[in-house]
């Protein structure tokens, strides 16, 4: 018989509710399982930590999102952010949904190429392309929003020499009462300069303009400020046609929306305040249907939605190092899973789940990863049971950015998996070790030999 794990008395303040002898029952119920596979067989087969990724929660989603706009407008075109999580099979399964491809780096481009997307289905965004880079997407047709003058000048002084014209559209950034305002990318609604910007395009006579674009921020809690987004793009559209008679093709309406997590210092959990996908779809939709632009003349709404249709895919899975008391009495756990494996963790307050029973206890504590580093800090406050050196968690909500803007650091980066709608997993990347952490490194040969 298994020997019954001690816990120390904990005097607990109860609260309204219906408690049972310890009191109240904690809002935890332990993740065994992920999609019909166990979390300790994952751990055992893949190694601690590892990243799993739900691809049946990935389809889902984002038919939840596509439905929640179809039906409120008749021409709907999402674009994956390459960016928020560019593993090869993640961007195929969002492509094999109908979703075209954002990128914003010449490295993503690439891949979204070799991934298989039409390049005239490949938006290209960002400040940073090279005249390489721009080459490559006039030639192939691709969709390039514009973000800057100098951008601007450069596509112009390539018409005359590559013989095509590009395709494009510009990013505009505006007041949306949004706090802080994003004016570093595109050219401003609100001083006239993205006005400017499409004069300077349509008497060019070179480039095909075909589109606007606004990403007017991240994780934006108010759909009201895509409506705002959306009366001033639309404005711009109805001037140009009236100018030019020109009427542009779509509307790209960014990335931004919230997925639900829960922000650091938010006093409602995110769950509870994260606009659903339909009230987005309501404020983009009717600020285009009851605008100026005639009907005949209706564009593409574009969506480059990335966060909110991977987060609640993703989960990073790990191992409990030790428990220990700081110097003020304070209970902290070391888990296997540091910030350079969940940069999120800098702006969020992730669920940790433990992955086996516990009882109704908890005690606060503080959640450190790994890493011989002060701020390696996964949660500086979670009420959590005990959990005791082997146990496992789960760490929910993680699909967004973690696997981007991860960094190798004093640990090897680990595993992922994907598991399919057929709860077959899949290794979609494998985990580092010494050979291709050092496959690029080059040593000067008169330091090859060391002393002994």
């Amino acid at each position: 018989m298994e020997k019954k794990r001690f816990e120390r008395p904990i005097i607990t303040k109860l609260n309204t509710g219906m408690p049972n002898k310890i009191g109240l029952k904690t809002e935890y119920q332990p993740i065994r399982s992920i999609d019909g596979v166990a979390v300790k067989e994952l751990i055992e087969n893949y190694g601690s930590p590892v990243y799993v990724i739900s691809e049946n929660t990935m389809r889902s989603v984002y038919r939840q999102a596509y439905q929640a706009f179809s039906t409120r407008y008749p021409k709907i075109q999402f674009a994956w952010s390459y960016k928020t999580n560019y593993m090869d099979a993640v961007c195929k399964v969002y492509h094999q949904e109908g979703s075209w491809a954002e990128v914003v780096s010449g490295f993503e481009y690439d891949k979204a190429v070799r991934n298989g997307v039409p390049t005239e289905h490949i938006i290209f965004n960002g400040p940073d392309k090279s005249i390489e880079d721009l080459e490559k997407a006039i030639r192939n047709k691709s969709l390039i929003h514009i973000d800057h003058f100098d951008e601007l000048y450069t596509i112009i002084g390539l018409c005359d020499r590559i013989k095509e014209r590009p395709q494009v559209a510009i990013r505009v950034n505006m007041d949306t009462g949004i706090y802080p305002q994003w004016t570093r990318f595109g050219f401003n609604y609100d001083n006239g300069e993205a006005w400017d910007a499409i004069n300077r395009i349509m008497i060019s006579g070179k480039i095909d303009f075909i589109g606007l674009h606004a990403h007017i921020g991240t994780y934006i809690m108010s759909a009201n400020a895509y409506r705002i987004a959306g009366n001033k793009l639309a404005d711009l559209a109805v001037r140009t046609k009236a100018k030019y008679g020109k009427a542009v093709s779509y509307i790209d309406f960014g990335g931004g929306f919230a997925s639900k997590n829960t922000l650091k210092g938010a006093y409602l959990p995110g769950t509870d305040t994260t606009p659903s996908f339909d009230e987005y779809a309501d404020a983009i939709t009717s600020s285009i249907i009851n605008s100026e632009i005639k009907p005949e003349d209706m564009p593409t709404i574009v969506l480059e939605t990335g966060r909110a249709l991977i987060d609640d895919a993703g989960y990073i899975l790990g191992t409990v190092l030790a428990n220990k008391r700081m110097a003020d009495g304070t209970k902290t756990l070391i888990i296997d899973v540091g910030v350079n494996m969940l940069f999120t963790s800098f702006w969020y307050d992730h669920k940790i789940t433990p992955a086996q029973d516990f009882s109704h206890h908890t005690e606060s504590a503080k959640i450190y990863g790994p890493l011989c580093m002060n701020i390696d800090v996964i949660r500086e406050y979670a009420d959590l049971p005990p959990l005791k050196k082997g146990d496992q968690f789960v760490i929910s909500r993680i699909g967004a950015y973690n696997m981007t803007q991860w960094m190798q650091f004093i640990t090897y980066r680990p595993k992922i998996v994907m598991i399919d709608q057929q709860s077959k997993v899949h290794v979609i990347r494998n985990n580092e070790n010494l050979d291709t952490i050092t496959q690029l490194e080059k040593v000067p040969e008169h330091l090859k030999s060391i002393k002994k």
